[in-house]
């Protein structure tokens, strides 16, 4: 089921909506786009991205760069991860929040020599947009809106390596984490990013948008030929889940500060210096607790809660579920949520509705069943 949200008043479409939806998929409403929520069986799909190589079109995104002499010092000044140190080529993962430390955006900034290029949400992007200029005063910095100029397509599984090394001779195990790289599919110039999931090195290519239907097609082949194929959303959200992954928009947002999101040790640097909203991120780490936390949730049976599903405990509102799916590995469902501090640990057992919810730890508590 496509998780829809409810502050999108329109669904963006993929540039690639006209060839998915003559291939028969169903599509949805995710991350604010019109994207493939199913194309045959959604167990099915999710096993591809475990056990071989899954094709996903990821156009939800926002593409932003930023040229000018102050592009390092402007983007260090409002983001909370180290944009200065930065190697070309290279990228990391940072929030931009507000003065009161609550998220307005989750951004991949990449240096590229005369520019950063930065990866956002095509849901926000008019804000986002908004926002990032009214911090350019003194700043010597130029923004881009290139969202209408790219497209993204990604690679998941295990055998995405192969396909990789296939169509474009590239090695991405041998990458860093967010490394980029300038390459060619086939006459299909582009870039390549490595990123990890699931603790299997896969990637994403990122073309001009006019070249992203040959592209769908071209990597379609190679993934076919591996054993793989094109993976919807439905599947994916069960896969993410599965591998701890919190998402943007549905697991955190402009309600939770990075600590109550469970981001502080992999979107924050602690030793660039100022940037917005720092005050709070450091009073919260000081203190060493938040009032409410995002965790994961294992329930009784094989339903689903909906998005903002009460939880209970000794009769009593303690929290809430952000979103949930029934991976194909499992006969029960899993899912991300917020507790309060005195519901939280590991182990704690809640109610919902329909049945009951175990606090655990992903994908560290799913590995009995299987090997994430």
């Amino acid at each position: 089921m496509e998780m829809p949200l409810p502050e999108t008043a329109a669904a963006l479409e993929t540039p690639l909506a006209a060839l998915h939806k003559s291939a028969g998929t169903t599509m949805g409403t995710w991350f604010g786009c019109d994207l493939p929520t199913l194309w045959t069986d959604v167990r099915f799909e999710q096993e591809f991205a475990r056990k071989s190589v899954a094709l996903v079109d990821k156009n939800y995104r926002a593409y932003l760069s930023f040229t000018g002499p102050d592009r390092v010092r402007y983007l260090n000044a409002i983001l909370t991860n180290n944009i200065k140190e930065l190697a070309v080529g290279h990228g990391n993962v940072s929030l931009l929040l507000n003065p009161q430390g609550h998220i307005l955006a989750e951004m991949e900034t990449y240096a590229a020599g005369d520019r950063l290029f930065c990866v956002s949400y095509a849901m926000i992007r008019e804000r986002l947009v908004e926002w990032l200029d009214k911090y350019i005063i003194m700043d010597d910095v130029t923004l881009t809106d290139e969202t209408a100029r790219f497209g993204t397509l990604g690679l998941e599984g295990p055998e995405a390596a192969a396909v990789a090394r296939e169509v474009a001779g590239i090695e991405i195990s041998a990458l860093a984490e967010l490394e980029r790289r300038e390459l060619a599919v086939g006459a299909i110039p582009g870039w390549v990013t490595r990123r990890t999931a699931g603790g299997v090195a896969v990637c994403e290519f990122l073309c001009e948008r006019e070249r992203l239907a040959e592209l769908w097609q071209v990597l379609l082949e190679i993934v076919k030929k591996h054993g793989g194929g094109p993976m919807g959303y439905a599947a994916l959200s069960a896969q993410r889940l599965a591998q701890g992954v919190a998402w943007f928009g549905y697991d955190f947002g402009e309600k939770q500060i990075p600590h109550e999101a469970g981001l502080e040790t992999t979107h924050i640097s602690y030793t660039k210096g100022c940037y917005t909203g720092q005050e709070i991120v450091e009073r919260v780490r000081s203190r060493g607790q938040v009032n409410r936390r995002r965790v994961e949730l294992i329930f009784d049976g094989a339903s689903a809660p909906p998005s903002g599903e009460v939880l209970t405990a000794d009769g009593k509102e303690v929290g809430f579920v952000t979103r949930a799916a029934v991976p194909s590995f499992l006969e029960c469902a899993i899912g991300m949520g917020y507790v309060r501090k005195d519901h939280h640990a590991p182990g704690t057992k809640l109610n919902w509705s329909g049945g009951t919810a175990v606090v655990s730890t992903f994908p560290e508590d799913l590995k009995r069943y299987v090997s994430i």
